[in-house]
């Protein structure tokens, strides 16, 4: 078998260009763009094709390239160009247009028809994603194949960490059964199921007879620590749980904050504690003390207020008992950002992560990179803005549902 190069301005061109020299029998090996279309010069389209050695017509001599073929990805070239050449009509207008073979179809053969040319449509969907994906962009050497395009451009437009996609990536090209890469539906399972399974999350357990929790919520400012600490109280209270809930509050800096705890829990009717040092802290805890739960909500500070934070570990070290502590971050946080929150609020040596604000973002790949490298578990997500409602377990199905098909709601 002999491979032969063709370029034209767009991939139709450099088809017809193939089958005039090789002719209908020829096999397509790989379609890709070489040069984007500039005010000055065309786009530049290379076709790739293969034609068996022993045939007797000798195709006018071309550039050799060393590919390794697929069978599975080897079509009619005929069929190639007309179907390359309707996908792409709306962003190039090709100068000629091949004419598809008239033949005889027996009513019997006509439903395989449909599906052989849905597992073409299938394949071409796949190609272009990878056609017109920017060749600038380097991705470590890694090479996705056409059925793994639109599940990689997915997880790279959910705000994931390059460098996390390419690794998950590389892993799945190269354990993944070769019977399932065919199927984009099925390498799409697969995927999900992988990054689920890298997720860690801390299931929500009954606090055991006889003994006392205290939880501490800590995070930067604006990102929801109030309301979800209100979201707590009323599950454990009353919704899910019937624990004997107090509440304490470190952030005596803003009126409103501390006015708004307060309602809420005048309105859940739980014994309520503001602190304005560390003394009052003990205190406050010991006034608790009969409580199953304590939830203690902190002053919002950024994760480059050296001295916030410095006065909330003074709060943490004041007392002898065990407390949990939270991070609580907002999913609409682009990564970067949310590295530089983890990394100064870890000397807290913080125990799980609470996320917040589901509904105002269509990406959460930032989130399960953010979790999968510094081995934080997830507990609890807001999913809205409703007190006490819109709060869940965290989950790793939840997450990873979000991250390819974006926030659809509460789980059923």
């Amino acid at each position: 078998m002999k491979l032969y190069t063709f370029t034209g301005e767009n991939p139709a061109i450099a088809l017809q260009k193939a089958q005039n020299a090789c002719g209908n029998d020829a096999l397509v090996v790989s379609t890709k763009q070489l040069q984007k279309k500039s005010l000055t010069s065309p786009a530049l389209y290379e076709v790739v094709v293969a034609v068996e050695s022993e045939k007797k017509e000798t195709p006018p001599a071309t550039k050799k390239r060393k590919v390794s073929l697929d069978d599975d990805v080897l079509l009619d070239i005929s069929s190639r160009a007309k179907e390359l050449s309707t996908q792409m009509q709306q962003e190039q207008k090709p100068t000629e247009t091949l004419k598809p073979q008239t033949t005889a179809i027996a009513s019997e053969d006509f439903e395989k028809l449909q599906r052989d040319l849905k597992t073409l449509n299938d394949k071409l969907s796949n190609l272009q994603e990878v056609l017109w994906e920017d060749k600038s962009e380097k991705r470590a050497n890694l090479i996705i194949p056409p059925e793994f395009a639109a599940i990689y451009n997915t997880s790279k437009k959910s705000g994931m960490s390059q460098v996390h996609l390419d690794d998950i990536m590389k892993s799945t090209l190269e354990h993944m059964p070769a019977y399932m890469k065919n199927a984009p539906e099925t390498i799409a399972r697969y995927f999900q199921v992988l990054l689920k399974k890298m997720l860690g999350v801390r299931i929500e357990r009954e606090i055991p007879k006889g003994m006392k929790k205290i939880v501490m919520l800590v995070g930067p400012t604006g990102v929801g620590k109030t309301t979800t600490l209100a979201k707590l109280a009323a599950r454990f209270s009353f919704i899910e749980h019937r624990y004997k809930v107090g509440i304490i509050t470190l952030d005596t800096y803003r009126i409103g904050a501390l006015e708004q705890l307060f309602q809420y829990a005048k309105m859940m009717k739980l014994p309520f504690e503001d602190v304005v040092d560390t003394q009052d802290f003990q205190k406050a805890l010991d006034t608790l003390s009969y409580c199953d739960l304590i939830l203690i909500d902190t002053v919002g500070a950024s994760q480059f207020d050296r001295e916030k934070l410095e006065k909330i570990s003074n709060f943490l070290h004041a007392s002898d008992r065990s407390i949990d502590v939270n991070l609580v971050v907002s999913a609409s946080t682009k990564l970067e950002d949310l590295r530089d929150i983890h990394a100064n609020f870890a000397f807290l040596n913080l125990d799980t992560m609470i996320v917040t604000k589901f509904d105002e973002t269509k990406g959460f790949g930032n989130i399960f990179s953010l979790a999968t490298e510094t081995s934080l578990p997830l507990s609890y997500f807001s999913i809205g803005q409703e007190v006490p409602d819109d709060i869940i377990p965290a989950s790793s199905d939840f997450l990873v549902d979000c991250i390819f098909n974006g926030y659809q709601g509460r789980e059923s």
